[in-house]
């Protein structure tokens, strides 16, 4: 249960991140993006724990990295942080129209044909790049979108962010509330986002392979898709440097199939979905949220790696 706010805290943390999101919005948009990379350089050195845990998931993910390489990407891993939120901060001025000339989509031809043969689109990403921009991009070409969240613990907070994220008509979903909506979405042909790579309890996951260890990983994603025959879609938006701009990758659908086993079927198509998750990791790592523990749960009997 998480612990008891006062009202005082909550309109402090508002004011504050009203103020952050208001003075680096009141730039121009690029300017805005390069001054988020030097803020997230600026977290870095403010939490220094949050640091410290990115240093230690790349011990366990990629320890053949060199010292000099990992620190790299935890450095990267801040500035993107920081980059993300510069783009953010202009979500209360984008016009439809500035989202589809902002972001760059490669693979939607992907989404169109598998949007065309009627079944529900379960797409699926990551706290990678800026993630954020799901809640913006289908309808900025005239989809309606549905995004799974955790509502945040201020609730004032809460509904700031979630004007930002329904401003073109997206719907977000409180994970632990809409199990039957989110089924009804799917059925109905629609489109639902669900982010795939945060560590969850034992009894909300099954341990796939992420990077060679066994990891606990939510089912939601593929118990939906079993249930409802929708396309599983890969979606990643990822900075590039050269365009200066968010690129979006859409990828085919997952293959699977249904037989008489579900919990197979389940575990088997969560490994291929975090297998997605690890070949972008892998190819943008400084792009990724290190800071977050993502090996905390271990199977029964296993030492924690933190």
């Amino acid at each position: 249960m998480p612990k008891k706010r006062s009202k005082l805290q909550n309109e402090a943390e508002l004011l504050v991140l009203r103020s952050l999101l208001g003075a680096i919005g009141a730039m121009p948009l690029q300017t805005s993006i390069r001054f988020g990379k030097s803020f997230g350089k600026f977290l870095a050195k403010t939490f220094p724990k949050l640091q410290k845990t990115a240093r230690r998931n790349l011990e366990i993910a990629l320890p053949e990295l060199s010292e000099t390489e990992k620190e790299r990407i935890v450095h990267g891993t801040f500035e993107s942080l920081g980059r993300h939120l510069g783009f953010v901060s202009h979500f209360r001025k984008f016009e439809l129209e500035d989202i589809r000339n902002l972001i760059e989509v490669v693979g939607k031809e992907h989404f169109d044909e598998a949007h065309a043969s009627g079944r529900g689109v379960l797409f699926f990403t990551g706290h990678f790049g800026s993630w954020e921009v799901f809640n913006l991009l289908p309808p900025a070409f005239g989809y309606g979108m549905n995004i799974l969240v955790r509502r945040l613990d201020n609730l004032l907070i809460e509904n700031f962010v979630d004007e930002m994220r329904t401003r073109f008509g997206s719907t977000t979903l409180d994970k632990t509330k809409s199990a039957r909506t989110m089924f009804r979405v799917l059925k109905n042909g629609g489109l639902l986002g669900i982010l795939a790579d945060l560590n969850v309890q034992e009894k909300e996951g099954v341990f796939v392979d992420f990077f060679g260890i066994a990891t606990s990983t939510t089912t939601s994603i593929a118990k939906l898709a079993l249930a409802t025959n929708a396309a599983v879609l890969p979606a990643f938006a990822v900075w590039d440097e050269a365009r200066a701009k968010y690129v979006v990758y859409l990828e085919p659908p997952v293959e699977y199939e249904k037989t008489e086993n579900t919990e197979e079927d389940v575990r088997e198509l969560t490994q291929k979905i975090t297998k997605v998750v690890e070949k972008y990791v892998r190819k943008y790592p400084e792009q990724w949220l290190w800071i977050h523990k993502r090996w905390n749960t271990r199977p029964a009997g296993e030492k924690g790696l933190y």
